[in-house]
């Protein structure tokens, strides 16, 4: 039967599969952390938060315009299914878009307006949105379970454990490099921990869920199918994949108001970009205007201002809602953990599983099974955002 199907649908399997290989170098965020993070943070700490930061990034190691050329070669008019042709379409752009941003990291503007393209900016109602959650009390930030406890090397033995719910293996990595304090790698289905964070129990608890629970799952979901793309990733597949992993950690039980709180933070430091911010305004506007203390100011400071301005933070609390919104109509969410997919395209992921081109998800985020979310107030943010 599968064999049939790559006959039948010789052109779109050749077409994937050239995608396949071009998009092997395009991962983003190995070129959009800043390498030299804590020397610049000591930096700006000494300078009384007035001189902005100077950014250094990994080296491109791909030719930006033969990449370019070898996307727009490709025939998309001679896929076979009607039906796939406008979608492979939107891979294209979708990709050439992140190539553009990759090519101008850490040249200002520039990068801005190519991430503007690719992720957008908050809405007028995201920026309510993120006021709204900053009415609310936060968990007592005393409380044994937020105190920094753990090492990356010390922190590995709970993703291990953790990973043990998941018929799958992943490398588990450390590095200096990071905007984040975790991340999955993609292209290298490994964890990587930032070793110079010291994790709390609810940190391990939060990135389990998070990272393993839905990150890794859809990488290794994404690489079981016919069509590559499902790895790779589909058009604006970060707000429904960001969305779908803090969802994990609402379902799991630790979606704190800290954490929603944090979230609400990178709305409005993003927000700040589109105002026309430096960085130092940006971490003045967090740690003075908000109270937020000058560590996790700064680092929500960097996650949006790296590149230049990088916008897609603010993606995480809109994907939380939509997915929130999602569950609540009772949809079927192991469709959204079949790979790198996009909310917008469901239809499209039916039509492929039910035409072999896909397969139904192997691997399913394991607290999606039952809601042990006990948090009212939790329930009250996520129903009455908009």
């Amino acid at each position: 039967m599968m064999h049939d199907v790559f006959v039948k649908n010789k052109n779109l399997f050749e077409i994937d599969k050239q995608i396949d290989e071009l998009v092997k170098e395009i991962e983003l965020l190995n070129y959009v952390n800043p390498i030299n993070i804590e020397s610049e943070k000591e930096k700006f700490f000494n300078s009384k938060y007035l001189t902005d930061p100077k950014f250094k990034y990994p080296k491109r190691d791909f030719d930006k315009f033969s990449l370019h050329k070898e996307f727009f070669k490709l025939s998309i008019g001679k896929i076979e299914d009607e039906n796939l042709q406008d979608f492979y379409e939107d891979i294209i752009y979708f990709y050439s878009g992140l190539i553009q941003c990759i090519e101008t990291v850490g040249k200002g503007k520039k990068f801005y307006y190519n991430s503007l393209r690719s992720f957008g900016t908050p809405t007028e109602n995201d920026v309510e949105n993120a006021k709204f959650i900053l009415h609310f009390d936060s968990e007592d930030e005393n409380d044994d379970i937020f105190k920094p406890k753990y090492t990356a090397d010390e922190s590995f033995h709970f993703f291990k454990e953790y990973s043990k719910k998941y018929n799958f293996t992943y490398a588990i990595k450390k590095s200096s490099a990071m905007g984040a304090i975790a991340m999955v790698s993609n292209s290298i289905k490994a964890l990587v921990l930032n070793e110079n964070h010291v994790f709390s129990d609810n940190e391990i608890n939060v990135l389990t869920n998070h990272e393993i629970g839905v990150h890794m799952v859809t990488t290794m979901n994404g690489l079981l199918h016919p069509l590559k793309i499902f790895s790779h990733g589909f058009p604006n597949n970060e707000e429904t994949q960001e969305g779908l992993a803090v969802f994990s950690e609402y379902m799991s039980g630790n979606l704190t108001i800290k954490r929603l709180k944090e979230l609400a933070y990178r709305v409005l430091a993003v927000d700040s970009l589109a105002k026309g911010y430096t960085f130092s305004r940006t971490f003045r506007l967090l740690h003075n205007a908000y109270d937020l203390g000058r560590e996790e100011a700064f680092h929500i400071s960097v996650r949006a201002h790296r590149g230049g301005g990088f916008t897609k933070d603010y993606l995480y609390l809109s994907g939380l809602k939509k997915i929130y919104n999602y569950y609540k109509e009772n949809k079927d969410l192991n469709l959204l953990l079949a790979g790198k997919v996009s909310l917008e395209f469901v239809d499209d992921i039916k039509y492929m599983i039910d035409n072999k081109y896909a397969v139904n998800s192997k691997h399913i985020t394991d607290s999606y099974a039952i809601n042990n979310n006990s948090n009212k107030t939790v329930d009250f943010i996520l129903e009455n955002l908009k």
